[in-house]
């Protein structure tokens, strides 16, 4: 056996794969999302393949539809790469009716 090191590879994911995967981890099809959120399927289907970018109004509907964080939505992190569900970061924030979060 080789003692050569094998050099890792970790695999990148770009905009259109992590609305996918927000997606299909939410359990819908693009049906179900395009009424949950209020856009097309034509329109889900155009943004999952990179062929178009939602408006950041869609992505954070995206992500609240699909309780991902909207940072990992948009870069693939999050400060909190591993959030608990019922702890500080894990929850998405609440917006009373002025657009302000609360606590």
């Amino acid at each position: 056996m080789s003692t050569a090191t094998i050099p890792l590879r970790v695999p990148t994911f770009d905009l259109s794969d992590r609305l996918r995967k927000a997606r299909e981890s939410a359990g819908f099809d693009q049906v179900q999302l395009s009424e949950q959120i209020g856009i097309s399927r034509t329109s889900i289907s155009a943004a999952e393949r990179g062929s178009s970018k939602p408006r950041k109004a869609v992505l954070i509907a995206w992500a609240f539809a699909t309780r991902v964080p909207f940072e990992w939505l948009m870069t693939g992190s999050t400060n909190n790469e591993t959030p608990d569900p019922d702890g500080p970061g894990g929850e998405l924030l609440r917006l009373d009716s002025n657009q302000q979060p609360s606590d």
